[in-house]
C-alpha cells in the first residue's frame, strides 16, 4: 500500500506539490501569528522609575474596592482626590517631606528650535500643535532619576528646567540653557527661560518649576515623598484615614518595589500588551480560519481531481476502505513535511512581523518575540488536522463510487449536492443569518463591535462555499452571458468549461471569495462605524466651536474658560472628563466613561438622543444614564462611586439612547471635584456665519484671540470632528490592515497554487482544442478568460457575503437611531479584485504556455 501510495503521489507530483505549498504557507502563518500572540502574554518587568530614589511615597489610592459576595472587586478611580494639607503637615513631622505635583505643560512648536509650528497656523489655534510635558516641583527631583546635565535649579518663577534627550530631535528638541521659550501652563501662555537640563525618561517628559511657582500653578498635592521610618509614616497614614469619611479610598505608603504605582501610567506596558494582544488574537483567529478553509478546499479539489484514478481502481477491484486509507495515507505524507516547514517559515516569520508592529506604533519598542515553543506544536498539529480533515468527505464520496459508474462519475462533473452537504451549507447560512436576526431583534448594539462583525462573515463565508455547487453554474451563465454571444467561440467555451467543471471553478473561486468577503465586510464594516460615529457627535452637538485638552488629557487654562465665559452672545458648556462606577446585580463593578457639566450651559450646546425623563432636571443630586445600564428608570435612585471614590445614592433623571456607544453619563461638577476642565463648547449667537450682524464676527475674534493669549488651540466644529472622528486610519484601520494582509497574501498564493493544480490537469484538454485547429493564441486567450469568469464569481460570491453583513449593520444603526449611510470601500475592492484577476490570468497562462510546447498528438496519445 505504501509503495502504491508513493508511485501515486509521484504521477502526480503537480497537485502534491500543490497541497504541499498551500499547507506549509498556512502553518507558517498560524505559527507567526502564534508566536507574536504568545509574546504579549507577559509584560517586562520594570522596577521603580519616577520615585526610584524615594524612601517612602504618600499618595491618595487610585482603586476602588468593593466588597461583593464573590470577593473584593476593584476598578481604577479617574480622579483620585489630592493629600490634605493636614496630612502633609503631620508627615512633617516626621522627618523632611517634599510635596509633588503634576500638572500639564506645553511648547508652542514655534518657540523651538527646529520646531515646523510657524506664525501663521498661530493665528487662530493659539499654541497650535504643542510639544505635550508635564510640570514637577524642582525639590522632588532629588527623589527622581532626574539630574542636571547643564545649568543650574530654577530660582524665579519664570525659570525652568528641561529633559531634553540625547538623540536628535528629541521633544522639546533643541532647547538649550539661557533660551527663551513660551510655555502653555494651566495658567495659560507665557514666556519662561530655560537654566537648565536634564536627561530625558521614556515614562514622561518632565519640566521642572520652583517650588513657589509648581504650588501656585497646581495647588493640590499629588505626591509626598517623606525620608521617614515607613513603620511610622503608615502610623499617621492610618489615623489620617480613620478620621476621613470611610466612603471613599484612602492613602498608600509605597515603598520598595511597590513605588512604581507612583509612576506614570505604572500599567502602560500591560495595556500596551492588551491592544496588541486583542489585534494578533483576532488575526490569528482569521488567519486559522483562512488557513483551514483555503487548505482543505485545496486538498479537497486535490482529491476531486482524481476521480478518474478512483473510478479505474474500484473498477480493478479496489474496496471503498482501501481508495480512503490511500487518501489519508496521501494527506499525512504531505501534511508532515509541509506542517514541518510552516513551522520554519513561521519561526522565520515572526521577528519581522513584531518589528512590523513596532515600527507601525501597534506595539511598544520593546516588544519582541521570545522562547516559547508551544505556537510551533499548535500550527503542527492544525496543518495535520487540516490536511487530514480536508479529504475526508472527498475521500468519502470518491469510496462510495460504484464500480459500474466510475468512468461515468470520473468524466464530469455532477449537478447534484449530496443531502449531507445541503443540510451542512444550510445549517450554516442559516446559523449566520439567524444571528444576524438575533442580534437586531435583541441587542442591536452587538452588531457594532468588533468580535461580532468579524465573526459574521465566516459563518456565511463557509456557508456560501458550501452551496457552491449549486451556485457556480448561474453565475457563471450570468458573468458569461455577454462573452458568450460575442463572435467566436472563446466565450462560449469559456462558459461551459467553468459551468460543467463546478469542482474546478468552486475551487478556484474559493479565495477570491474569501478575499473579497473580508475585505469588505472588514473595511466597510469599520468605516461605516466611523463614519456612524462622526454622524452621531455632530448630530448632538450644536456648538459652532469645541476646544478640548491637548490629546484628550490634561486641563484647559482657566484663564481660556474666564476669557470665553466673558464673551458677548457666546453660550459656553466647560465640561469635565469623570467616570461612574456601579455594582451590578451585587456581584461586578461596572465603570461608565462621565461628563460633569452644567444643565444650562449643555442644554445651549448639545442636542442629546433623550429616550426618557429631560436632562434639565440634573442637578447634584440627579444623573443622565443611557440604555446599557441596568437600572435605567427616570426617578429610580442608584448606588454609584465617583470618580474619586466617593459613595453616592442619586436619582435618574434622564436616560440617553445607546446609539453607537459613546452616550455617556452625565454628572454635575459637584459630583467630580478632582476633575479639570477639559473640554469647552462654544455657541455663538447667530452662528459662525454671523447672522445677526457683526456680534457673531466679533465673538469669534475674541474667542480666537482668548486661544492666542492662553496657548489653547480653537477648533471649528468641522474641525474638531475631522480631528477627534476620523473616517480612516488610526490603530483600527493599521490592525484591519494587518489582519486583511496576512489574509489576502495567503489566499493570494492558495488562488495561484489552485489554478496551476488546475491549468496542469488540463493539458489533455488543451491538447484536444489544437487537435481540433485551435491556435496556441487563441488557447492561451480562453485560458485567460475563465480565470477571469472563475475571478468574477468569486467576487460575487464574496460581494453577496459583504453586502448580508453591511445591510445587517445598517439595519443595526437604524435600530439604534444613529443617522448614517454605508461605506463600502470601493477602491480596495477594486485593487484587490484588480489583483486577483492579474494573478489568475498569470497563474492560469504560465503553466498552460508550458504545456503547449509539448505536441498535441503526444498529450492525445497519452491520456488515459
Amino acid at each position: 500500500m505504501l509503495r502504491f501510495t508513493f508511485q501515486g503521489m509521484r504521477a502526480r507530483w503537480v497537485t502534491f506539490t500543490g497541497s504541499f505549498v498551500a499547507l506549509a504557507l498556512g502553518v507558517g502563518l498560524i505559527a507567526a501569528t502564534g508566536l507574536a500572540l504568545a509574546a504579549t502574554f507577559e509584560a517586562p518587568h520594570r522596577g521603580p522609575e519616577r520615585f526610584a530614589a524615594a524612601p517612602v511615597v504618600v499618595r491618595p489610592s487610585d482603586t476602588l474596592r468593593v466588597a461583593t459576595p464573590n470577593g473584593e472587586d476593584t476598578e481604577r478611580l479617574t480622579d483620585p482626590r489630592a493629600v490634605p494639607e493636614e496630612l502633609a503637615g503631620e508627615l512633617a513631622r516626621l522627618g523632611p517631606t517634599v510635596e509633588d505635583r503634576t500638572f500639564p505643560v506645553s511648547f508652542a512648536d514655534a518657540s523651538l528650535r527646529g520646531g515646523t509650528g510657524g506664525a501663521g497656523r498661530g493665528a487662530d489655534h493659539g499654541a497650535g500643535d504643542a510639544v505635550g510635558a508635564v510640570g514637577h516641583p524642582w525639590s522632588v527631583a532629588a527623589a527622581t532619576p532626574y539630574r542636571l546635565t547643564g545649568g543650574r535649579p530654577p530660582a524665579a518663577s519664570d525659570e525652568i528646567v528641561v529633559a531634553v534627550a540625547p538623540r536628535a530631535g528629541a521633544r522639546p528638541g533643541g532647547v538649550e540653557v539661557g533660551e527663551r521659550v513660551r510655555v502653555v501652563t494651566p495658567d495659560g501662555v507665557g514666556s519662561r527661560t530655560v537654566v537648565g537640563t536634564v536627561g530625558a525618561t521614556d515614562f514622561e517628559n518632565a519640566v521642572f518649576f520652583t517650588e513657589a511657582e509648581a504650588a501656585q500653578l497646581s495647588p493640590r498635592i499629588d505626591a509626598l515623598v517623606v525620608r521617614a521610618d515607613s513603620t511610622a509614616v503608615r502610623g499617621v497614614v492610618r489615623a489620617a484615614a480613620g478620621a476621613e469619611s470611610a466612603d471613599r479610598p484612602g492613602f498608600e505608603v509605597l515603598t520598595g518595589d511597590e513605588r512604581r504605582r507612583a509612576d506614570p501610567d505604572p500599567d502602560r506596558d500591560s495595556e500596551a500588551l492588551m491592544a496588541v494582544n486583542a489585534l494578533l488574537g483576532t488575526a490569528a483567529g482569521i488567519t486559522c480560519f483562512v488557513s483551514v478553509f483555503v487548505v482543505a478546499s485545496t486538498f479537497a479539489f486535490a482529491v476531486a481531481q482524481r476521480r478518474r484514478e478512483f473510478g479505474l481502481l474500484r473498477t480493478a477491484g479496489a474496496t471503498p476502505r482501501q481508495i480512503r486509507r490511500t487518501v489519508f495515507l496521501e494527506a499525512v505524507l504531505v501534511a508532515v513535511p509541509a506542517s514541518v516547514a510552516g513551522c520554519l517559515l513561521g519561526d522565520l516569520g515572526a521577528p519581522p512581523l513584531a518589528a512590523w508592529l513596532v515600527d507601525n506604533g501597534v506595539a511598544p519598542s520593546w516588544f519582541g518575540i521570545g522562547d516559547q515553543t508551544w505556537p510551533l506544536h499548535t500550527a503542527f498539529w492544525t496543518g495535520l488536522c487540516v490536511a487530514t480533515a480536508g479529504v475526508l468527505t472527498s475521500s468519502w464520496r470518491a469510496g462510495r463510487i460504484k464500480p459500474t459508474e466510475a468512468l461515468r462519475e470520473a468524466a464530469v462533473d455532477s449537478r447534484a449536492m449530496p443531502p449531507s452537504r445541503r443540510l451542512l451549507g444550510a445549517l450554516v447560512l442559516l446559523a449566520g443569518l439567524g444571528l444576524l436576526v438575533w442580534s437586531l431583534a435583541t441587542d442591536p448594539g452587538e452588531a457594532l463591535k468588533r468580535k461580532t462583525y468579524i465573526t459574521r462573515p465566516m459563518l456565511l463565508i463557509v456557508g456560501f462555499a458550501l452551496y457552491a455547487p449549486v451556485l457556480v453554474p448561474p453565475l457563471v451563465r450570468f458573468v458569461t452571458w455577454l462573452p458568450a454571444r460575442l463572435p467566436g467561440a472563446t466565450g462560449l467555451l469559456a462558459r461551459e468549461n467553468a459551468a460543467t467543471g463546478v469542482r474546478r471553478t468552486a475551487a478556484v473561486a474559493a479565495p477570491v471569495l474569501i478575499t473579497v468577503a473580508l475585505a469588505a465586510s472588514l473595511l466597510g464594516t469599520t468605516a461605516t462605524i466611523n463614519e456612524a460615529k462622526a454622524a452621531e457627535a455632530a448630530a448632538q452637538t450644536r456648538a459652532d466651536y469645541v476646544v478640548t485638552a491637548p490629546d484628550g488629557e490634561g486641563a484647559l487654562p482657566a484663564a481660556f474658560v474666564t476669557r470665553a465665559r466673558s464673551i458677548p452672545g457666546a453660550a459656553v458648556s466647560a465640561s469635565r472628563s469623570t467616570a461612574v462606577t456601579v455594582l451590578e446585580e451585587d456581584v461586578a463593578l461596572v465603570t461608565s466613561a462621565a461628563r460633569a457639566v452644567d444643565p444650562a450651559g449643555l442644554a445651549a450646546v448639545s442636542r442629546l438622543p433623550v429616550a426618557s425623563g429631560r436632562v434639565a432636571d440634573l442637578d447634584d443630586g440627579g444623573i443622565v444614564v443611557n440604555e446599557e445600564w441596568l437600572e435605567r428608570t427616570v426617578g429610580q435612585r442608584v448606588r454609584v462611586w465617583l470618580g474619586d471614590g466617593r459613595e453616592a445614592t442619586l436619582r435618574i433623571v434622564a436616560v440617553l439612547r445607546t446609539g453607537t456607544g459613546d452616550n455617556g453619563v452625565y454628572v454635575t461638577p459637584r459630583n467630580a471635584p478632582g476633575a479639570p476642565v477639559d473640554r469647552v463648547d462654544i455657541a455663538l449667537r447667530g452662528g459662525v456665519d454671523g447672522a445677526d450682524g457683526g456680534d457673531a464676527v466679533a465673538a469669534d475674534a475674541a474667542l480666537r484671540e482668548a486661544g492666542r493669549a492662553t496657548g489653547t488651540t480653537v477648533l471649528t466644529k468641522d474641525a474638531w470632528l475631522e480631528r477627534s472622528h476620523p473616517r480612516t486610519g488610526g490603530n483600527t484601520r493599521l490592525g484591519m490592515l494587518l489582519i486583511l494582509g496576512i489574509a489576502l497574501l495567503y489566499t493570494a498564493i492558495a488562488l495561484a497554487n489552485t489554478l496551476v493544480m488546475a491549468t496542469s490537469d488540463r493539458v489533455g484538454d488543451l491538447a484536444v482544442l489544437r487537435l481540433a485547429g485551435a491556435t496556441a493564441p487563441q488557447v492561451l486567450r480562453l485560458v485567460a478568460v475563465e480565470a477571469l469568469v472563475v475571478v468574477a464569481v468569486g467576487s460575487l460570491l464574496g460581494a453577496a457575503v459583504a453586502g448580508l453583513n453591511l445591510l445587517g449593520l445598517r439595519g443595526a444603526l437604524a435600530l439604534l437611531s444613529v443617522p448614517s449611510s454605508l461605506v463600502v470601500p470601493w477602491a480596495s475592492l477594486g485593487a484587490m479584485v484588480a489583483a486577483s484577476a492579474v494573478l489568475a490570468v498569470v497563474a492560469a497562462v504560465v503553466p498552460a504556455l508550458a504545456a503547449l510546447r509539448t505536441r498535441p498528438v503526444e498529450v492525445a496519445g497519452t491520456r488515459e
